[in-house]
């Protein structure tokens, strides 16, 4: 076991950051980490067997609190996580991926809204950004907060950049990120912690989240509908009661993953696969009309490609 760094009772905040050839954004987002004002914190680097210049820029920091571990295999993001994730020995837990930004108040802004002992997650705002562009996650109206289980499943909000977790909330599950999932271990973990906990908004602007083609996160929508089909395969079969109890949000998750996968096989022009996919959905929204109205139009396909490469990230969500 390790030992928790002790700096005037203040609680101690695990940084896991899971890294596979990161090099081109890792300084950017280290520093980040080693600015912020809080400062009893640990950053549990994994190094996911780089073959790059990440782990000479992690060994360029002279920081008792960076801990470096070396993955014994190569595994996909999800195990990654799931394996750093029991080197984590600070009070709250957050995650800070290789691309990504805090702003330097960020963990101290989110720790004052943990003095609600009910509360197991916090989030704050962000900054979505590329080199061309940005938008600000929350603009105007922030989702709701409190008992919000019901609220993720239907429409996850939660940005991982923006995350911290009560661990001992966490400690409370069977297991914290679950390594059968790559793309929705943050999800699958959020929503887990929301069926015991209350979650509170830091109405803030405290991280930036890089977009660009390399990142995990936008390189299939399809990936996460169908890690999320899985998920609540999942959790029926570990909770009996779980398919009843949130059958009417678990039908809008359903129609939601059925509308993603439709979009991917319509732009490989595979109709008939889309067809039988939109006919899953509830028709929630237009954007179910306007896939089933686009598998008779002829390249259609194309068009899809192009929506596809801008990925609608509220599609995603």
């Amino acid at each position: 076991m390790g030992k928790k760094l002790v700096m005037d009772s203040a609680p101690l905040v695990s940084v896991l950051m899971n890294c596979f050839n990161g090099e081109k954004y890792l300084r950017e987002a280290i520093d980040s980490i080693i600015n912020q004002t809080y400062k009893n914190w640990e950053l549990v680097f994994w190094d996911n067997q780089s073959t790059d210049k990440s782990k000479a820029i992690f060994d360029s920091y002279q920081d008792e609190r960076l801990k470096y571990y070396y993955a014994p295999e190569h595994t996909d993001l999800g195990g990654g996580r799931a394996n750093a994730f029991k080197y984590l020995y600070g009070d709250y837990i957050a995650v800070l991926d290789v691309d990504d930004i805090w702003l330097p108040t960020k963990l101290k802004k989110q720790l004052q809204l943990f003095t609600d002992p009910d509360v197991g997650i916090v989030i704050s705002n962000t900054l979505f950004f590329n080199e061309t562009d940005e938008r600000i996650l929350y603009d105007g109206e922030y989702p709701p907060e409190g008992d919000v289980f019901r609220e993720l499943l239907t429409g996850y909000f939660v940005s991982l950049e923006t995350l911290m977790l009560r661990k001992s909330v966490v400690d409370k599950l069977d297991y914290g990120f679950d390594a059968d999932f790559s793309f929705i271990a943050d999800f699958d973990l959020v929503l887990r912690s929301a069926r015991i906990s209350k979650l509170a908004i830091c109405k803030e602007l405290l991280a930036k989240w890089r977009v660009h083609e390399a990142s995990d996160s936008w390189k299939s929508s399809v990936s996460f509908s169908e890690e999320r089909e899985r998920w609540i395969e999942k959790q029926s079969k570990q909770d009996s009661n779980f398919l009843d109890k949130y059958k009417e949000e678990i039908s809008i998750l359903h129609s939601k993953n059925f509308l993603l996968m439709a979009i991917d096989a319509l732009s490989k022009n595979e109709r008939m696969k889309a067809l039988r996919l939109i006919s899953r959905t509830n028709f929630i929204d237009w954007h179910d009309y306007a896939v089933a109205c686009l598998c008779f139009v002829p390249f259609s396909n194309r068009l899809l490609q192009y929506l596809q490469k801008r990925r609608i990230k509220r599609l995603l969500r």
